[in-house]
């Protein structure tokens, strides 16, 4: 453990006197001003230290002697003030507020109780500049501080009134300052409410147009997706579509449902980025793929049309899309599926899976795997969603789908409540766009 530095003081006292008297106490504050002027301290703190000494004088002045010593300290660099005696005198409450008050640095430091001697000191110790204690002559100090002695309580009186003037005519001067302060104070107060007010008007007028571009952008998004579903017997089919809450911006996330040669096409879709380019982008791959379906195309040659469309017409944008191809009877189906979040299969009693092989996504160039081929159980669900359903900044992507899949088989069987469950619980305020589709698959009746 570091012990401190002990300080450095001057070899002897610059000064030493005895108070028996109110012309001793006179005599005080005259020392304390040629001190304090000598070592540097301004005007105001000169006037500080002799106003304590002489408070505390006069408080504890009796006719048994008290002894004031000075001398300066090296290190740290401060004057060091010292008034003590050997009797049971004690400084009155008021006096000590008032000088700790004034100098906070005070120090008292009454008799222990039960010592025969009943002495008690008190210290002031002022910081000064550190140059002017290191090249003070203190012999000459001491010259100065015997020839500047008083010789009248008068001449203390009128030195008294002086500081007392002095004082008082800074005081006046931070007076006039904090009034010309307090008068610009109140007219930049009046400027900020007036910008206030104004700004308050502004941020109406804000959130009212962000609301309405904020509708319009929807109100031209839903334009561009499917206003119904297919009936197809022994699927029954479900989606709900939910935009980011946080930006007026139109995403380009799609799905599409479409009876074709092959079977029922169920795709979900998200074209990177949000912008109304990006809403036409995605617009024009969904009835591309409306279209390139009808053509009787199998999913993973209907990725590739969708490719060189896009790259063809919209170079520079990417996209992911999932195709789910239910042949006719409910009982297989094919995925093919382009970078998107892979779809999860829910049958009867077997652990949730997801179906994981894909190929590249869109935009790109590359070409596409043959779609794989699954069996269905009757009664089987298929889950396909956008990722703004269960991404997040903090989270990873594979817990997140494991949370996914875990709510997906404790909810609802019914597709329509299963949605809604889903987005309960992963869908408040969401940062990006949300797609849930889902079908329940059973065979179709006998015909």
């Amino acid at each position: 453990m570091k012990t401190p530095a002990a300080r450095r003081r001057s070899p002897l006292p610059v000064l030493v006197t005895a108070l028996r008297t109110e012309h001793d106490v006179f005599a005080l504050r005259r020392h304390v001003k040629t001190l304090t002027e000598a070592v540097g301290l301004d005007p105001r703190d000169q006037v500080r230290l002799a106003t304590a000494v002489s408070e505390l004088g006069r408080d504890l002045l009796r006719p048994a002697v008290m002894t004031a010593v000075f001398d300066v300290q090296q290190e740290p660099a401060a004057l060091r003030t010292v008034l003590q005696w050997n009797d049971d005198r004690a400084p009155s409450p008021e006096s000590l507020t008032a000088v700790t008050r004034l100098l906070p640095q005070t120090r008292y430091e009454p008799a222990p109780a039960g010592t025969p001697t009943r002495a008690g000191r008190i210290e002031i110790v002022f910081a000064i500049p550190e140059l002017a204690a290191r090249d003070l002559d203190l012999e000459q100090l001491r010259g100065l501080l015997e020839s500047a002695s008083p010789t009248s309580a008068i001449d203390d009186l009128r030195a008294q009134t002086r500081d007392l003037i002095a004082s008082l005519q800074e005081a006046h001067a931070q007076r006039d300052e904090l009034e010309r302060l307090n008068e610009e104070l109140t007219e930049t107060n009046a400027g900020v409410m007036a910008m206030y007010a104004e700004l308050t008007v502004e941020h109406k007028d804000v959130v009212e147009r962000y609301s309405q571009e904020h509708e319009l952008a929807l109100t031209l998004q839903r334009t561009f997706l499917p206003t119904t579903l297919p009936q197809v017997d022994g699927a029954e089919l479900s989606v709900r579509y939910l935009p980011a809450a946080t930006t007026a911006e139109i995403g380009g996330d799609f799905y599409e449902a479409v009876s074709t040669p092959r079977g029922l096409l169920l795709a979900v879709g998200d074209v990177v980025g949000h912008s109304l380019q990006a809403a036409m982008v995605m617009g024009a791959l969904r009835h591309a793929l409306r279209a390139y379906a009808a053509q009787d195309h199998p999913p993973h040659v209907l990725l590739e049309h969708l490719d060189h469309l896009l790259r063809l017409h919209q170079p520079g944008w990417t996209a992911t899309v999932c195709i789910a191809l239910i042949e006719p009877g409910n009982t297989r189906l094919h995925i093919a599926n382009a970078g998107h979040l892979p779809p999860l299969l829910l049958t009867g009693d077997t652990a949730p899976r997801y179906l994981t092989p894909h190929g590249p996504l869109l935009g790109i160039g590359l070409p596409q795997p043959v779609a794989t081929e699954y069996a269905v159980e009757a009664g089987s669900r298929l889950l396909m969603i956008t990722d703004g359903l269960i991404e997040t900044r903090d989270d990873p992507l594979d817990e997140r789908l494991d949370l996914l899949a875990a709510t997906a088989v404790a909810g609802p069987e019914d597709p329509d409540a299963l949605c809604t469950k889903l987005l309960d619980t992963f869908g408040t305020e969401p940062d990006d766009d949300i797609i849930t589709f889902a079908a329940r698959l059973t065979p179709p009746p006998p015909t």
